[in-house]
């Protein structure tokens, strides 16, 4: 089975709500909310494909400096299996705005369970409410 390697960031604003991106139509598990992030290039840490993500996906700009290591998930879906660290971001430059026509909700920990989630995102909701 492949493994697919894959960053994610919980960025939380100054009134401590997360940001969740819509997965948009056409795309694998459409319609379902995740953390924004990416999949990790040859050659790439995880922190840079964050960097790299958010400029491309949000418009915004942030530093290695200021992603802190939260947790990780590990699963198995039918035809892959993820790996895929998860940092927390309370530092950026610029308001995130959709570029790829993905919906954005800014969400407070207690209803992170609310939005359906790719399986793997479900666990890490009760790291990021526990650092909030």
């Amino acid at each position: 089975m492949k493994t697919v390697l894959v960053s994610a960031v919980a960025l939380v604003d100054f009134d401590g709500r997360v940001l969740l991106a819509q997965r948009p139509e056409g795309k694998s598990m459409a319609g379902l909310w995740e953390f924004p992030g990416g999949k990790i290039e040859a050659g790439e840490t995880p922190e840079a494909c964050l960097i790299r993500e958010l400029h491309e996906e949000l418009g915004i700009d942030t530093w290695s400096s200021c992603l802190a290591p939260l947790t990780f998930a590990s699963h198995s879906y039918a035809d892959f299996h993820l790996l895929m660290p998860l940092f927390i971001c309370r530092k950026w430059q610029g308001t995130p705005a959709s570029r790829e026509g993905q919906a954005l909700k800014w969400v407070t920990g207690d209803k992170l369970r609310d939005y359906p989630m790719p399986e793997a995102d479900i666990p890490l909701i009760p790291h990021i409410r526990e650092w909030l």
